[in-house]
């Protein structure tokens, strides 16, 4: 086992995928937490604003003009979108950096600002980041010097789906996906929306047929299929704190059965630490990846001929947020894949 040690800061280490990177990170061998970022709690120690994290001696939370870059080896910024493009440019080029904002997910200029609603202000960067789906861009990532970790719905729906997509197994054109996720994805900022008194006791969808992961998830189908496809992607809220579940509706192409759809997701996993295909009829469930960096996936026929049903399940804070980003570190930095994310799920 590698004993090199990096030095890593954490840019928004005040935010819930923040702080769950502040988490995992504690226990990786290799890394020393030298600085961590956040505008609002500036001056304040860690314990002060996450207690759970307390008592281990993490440095305090400053403003990130405070930062000695000098002896930072790797970033990881938890900003959300809008914000992390502005402040990863000004970086020092020798920094590996692990976005986990939504900045440079997208490849091309113009879908970004369409969909995000704003000039994007580093577009001579985007050529430069890697989409960090680790399991599908494991070779980029080593090499890559900027990683955009995929958002939490296109990590579940990506994973159920682009194995079976290449394998020519499902028709692209007919897509449609059912997505469902706890509160944590709608960050720590307080809204209406995400009150408990709006969300509690209750399931609502909402950004229905314009929800910004969605041309995300078309970017990667789409590169796969060689051609422009748009998905049906529908997103729900539930009033939870974390977890991802996503269930995929797709028709099978001609000659193709279950069978292949399963083999299809067995030969692109059967050697991925983090990914799991059940036996079947075993059901994904939330509960079975709560605070881990796993990813279960369940395939069942349709009653409805010439069908599949894959759903994928994730914690939308460790699989599709802060435990991807640390699965891309040790990737960039050629150590042990699984290093800092060992642990398993925490169930019940």
């Amino acid at each position: 086992m590698s004993t090199q040690k990096i030095n890593i800061a954490v840019i928004g280490a005040s935010g819930y995928t923040g702080a769950d990177l502040v988490r995992l990170a504690m226990r990786h061998p290799n890394i020393e937490i030298k600085a961590l970022v956040a505008k609002t709690h500036a001056g304040k120690p860690m314990a002060t604003v996450f207690p759970h994290l307390g008592g281990h001696g993490l440095p305090d939370l400053v403003d990130v003009d405070a930062v000695d870059w000098d002896g930072i080896d790797a970033v990881f910024c938890g900003l959300p979108h809008g914000t992390a493009h502005a402040i990863i440019s000004k970086l020092p080029s020798k920094i590996k950096i692990i976005d986990m904002s939504a900045d440079f997910r997208l490849r091309d200029r113009d879908t970004y600002e369409q969909w995000y609603g704003l000039k994007h202000s580093a577009p001579e960067l985007l050529n430069r980041a890697v989409y960090g789906l680790s399991e599908h861009y494991r070779d980029d990532i080593s090499s890559a010097s900027l990683v955009a970790c995929p958002g939490c719905y296109p990590t579940a729906v990506l994973m159920a789906l682009l194995p079976v997509v290449k394998a020519g197994v499902i028709d692209v054109d007919d897509l449609i996906i059912d997505a469902k996720s706890g509160v944590t994805g709608a960050g720590r900022a307080p809204k209406l929306g995400t009150l408990f008194s709006e969300t509690g006791e209750g399931l609502s969808p909402y950004a229905i047929a314009g929800h910004r992961h969605a041309p995300e998830i078309e970017q990667e189908v789409s590169k796969l299929a060689g051609r422009d496809i748009t998905v049906n992607f529908t997103p729900h809220l539930i009033p939870m704190s974390r977890g991802e579940l996503v269930t995929c509706y797709a028709k099978l192409t001609k000659d193709h059965v279950i069978a292949d759809v399963r083999q299809a997701l067995q030969e692109a996993y059967e050697d991925r630490p983090f990914v799991r295909l059940l036996e079947g009829g075993v059901i994904p469930a939330t509960q079975h990846v709560r605070g881990s960096n796993y990813c279960l996936i369940g395939v069942f026929a349709d009653r409805i001929k010439n069908r599949v049903i894959i759903i994928s399940t994730i914690d939308n804070l460790v699989k599709g947020s802060a435990g991807q980003a640390l699965q891309n570190f040790n990737l960039m930095f050629d150590l042990a894949e699984t290093a800092g994310l060992e642990q398993l799920p925490l169930f019940p």
